[in-house]
C-alpha cells in the first residue's frame, strides 16, 4: 500500500455520488467507494486509524436511526453495503435516501457505541478513477433491468490493486477490473468467462455478485460467486486490461439463489468461508484446501465441489464483514427493519 500522502488533499472538493453500490477498505483506513451509476471508484483517506476498542456492536432498527439522522422516514432508506475498518473497528455504511436516480447517496460511520455520523466526502482527502467501459445507458437484461445498475457489484483490495466486479459494455460483459493503487487513470477491465454447472453452459454476461481476495499457493486470487450459485477461482495475475480470462468453477452451491456477501476466517486452525444468500441462508464452507478441487465442467442438478453446511441460527443476514478474529458484523433483516448485530464466527 502506498503512503497515504499520495492521495489528493483537496478540502471541499465536490463529490457527488450517484450511487454507493459497494464499499470496502484498503490498508491504512482508506475507504473504497464504488459508484456504479456514476462509473467512478473513490478512495477516501478517512484518517480513522486508531483502535476504537473491543467488544460487540449492536444497533437495533438501523434504518429508523438513519432516517432520524437524515430527517426522513424509514421507508426512504436503503443500505446497500457495509464495511468494517480494520484499522479502527468502526463500521461504515453505504446509504441511499430516496429511490432511483433522485436518491441522495452518502456514507455513514457507526462507532462502537452505535453513534451514527455522516462522512464529509468533500472535506475528506480523496482520489478517484473513472471506469471507461460502463454499460450503455439503454442496455437492459432479459428481465428489463438496466445493465448500468450492475456496473459495480462488489469492490475489494488485493495485491496493491483495487478489484472491481461488475459489467462493462464489451461483448463479454462480465468484468473484473484490477486497478493499480494509487490510481493513475482509467483501466480497462478483464472479461470473465465461467462454466455454470447449474445452467449447463458457459457464461460471459452474468456479473459476479460478491467476492473475496484469497491467497492460494502463495498467490493472490479472487474467490467469486454468481447468481445460482457457482463459486469460481480467478488469479489476480490474469486480470490484465483487455484480457479474456476463464475462471475455475470449484463449487455449485444451488440454484434459485443470489449470493449477497462473503468473508473468510480461521477458527481452531481451520480455514472457512461464510456466505450470506438471498434464499439459501448462511453457508459455512470448508476452505481447508481450495486448490484441491477440480474444475467443474458438467451440468449439475444439485450441488457439487466445496462442501458446506447451512447455519440454521443465522437468518435474514444481508451483509457481512469480519469484526475481529472471533466475530463478524452482520446486517440482518427482521421484518421491515434492518439491525446491525455482532455474531460469533461459527
Amino acid at each position: 500500500m502506498a503512503d497515504a500522502t499520495v492521495l489528493e488533499r483537496a478540502p471541499k472538493a465536490q463529490v457527488q455520488l450517484k450511487s454507493a453500490s459497494a464499499i470496502a477498505f484498503a490498508p491504512n483506513g482508506v475507504l473504497l467507494v464504488g459508484d456504479g451509476l456514476g462509473a467512478v471508484v473513490y478512495a477516501f483517506e478517512t484518517g480513522d486509524v486508531t483502535s476504537a476498542g473491543a467488544g460487540p456492536i449492536q444497533i437495533e432498527d438501523l434504518t429508523g436511526k438513519i432516517a432520524a439522522l437524515l430527517a426522513t422516514t424509514s421507508d426512504q432508506i436503503r443500505v446497500p453495503d457495509l464495511a468494517v475498518n480494520p484499522a479502527s473497528g468502526n463500521v461504515y455504511l453505504a446509504v441511499a435516501r430516496g429511490a432511483g436516480a433522485d436518491a441522495d447517496c452518502l456514507i455513514l460511520k457507526a462507532d462502537r457505541a452505535g453513534r451514527l455520523t455522516e462522512l464529509d466526502l468533500a472535506a475528506t482527502p480523496h482520489t478517484s478513477v473513472t471506469l471507461a467501459d460502463q454499460p450503455d445507458a439503454d442496455k437492459v437484461d432479459r428481465r428489463g433491468n438496466a445493465l448500468r445498475t450492475d456496473t459495480i457489484t462488489d469492490i475489494g483490495y488485493a495485491d496493491g490493486k483495487v478489484i472491481v466486479a461488475g459489467l462493462s459494455n464489451e461483448e463479454f460483459a462480465s468484468t473484473l477490473r484490477a486497478i493499480p493503487y494509487p490510481f493513475s487513470g482509467p483501466t480497462k477491465g478483464a472479461a470473465i468467462e465461467i462454466w455454470h454447472g447449474a445452467h449447463g453452459q458457459y457464461e460471459t454476461n452474468a456479473p459476479i455478485r460478491t467476492f473475496i481476495a484469497y491467497e492460494l499457493d502463495g498467490q493472490p486470487e479472487i474467490l467469486a460467486s454468481y447468481t445460482c450459485t457457482p463459486l469460481v477461482r480467478i488469479a489476480v495475475s490474469k486480470l490484465q486490461p483487455g484480457a479474456k480470462v476463464m475462471g475455475t468453477t470449484i463449487a455449485e452451491l444451488g440454484n434459485m439463489n443470489r449470493p449477497l456477501d462473503m468473508i473468510a476466517y480461521r477458527k481452531d486452525g481451520v480455514d472457512h468461508i461464510l456466505m450470506a444468500n438471498s434464499n439459501r441462508g448462511v453457508m459455512k464452507l470448508d476452505a481447508t484446501d481450495l486448490g484441491s478441487y477440480h474444475q467443474i465442467t458438467d451440468k449439475i442438478a444439485g450441488t457439487k465441489g466445496v462442501p458446506y453446511e447451512t447455519i440454521a441460527a443465522l437468518e435474514g443476514v444481508r451483509r457481512l464483514d469480519r469484526l475481529d478474529d472471533g466475530h463478524a458484523l452482520a446486517m440482518v433483516a427482521t421484518g421491515e427493519a434492518l439491525n446491525l448485530t455482532t455474531i460469533a464466527l461459527p
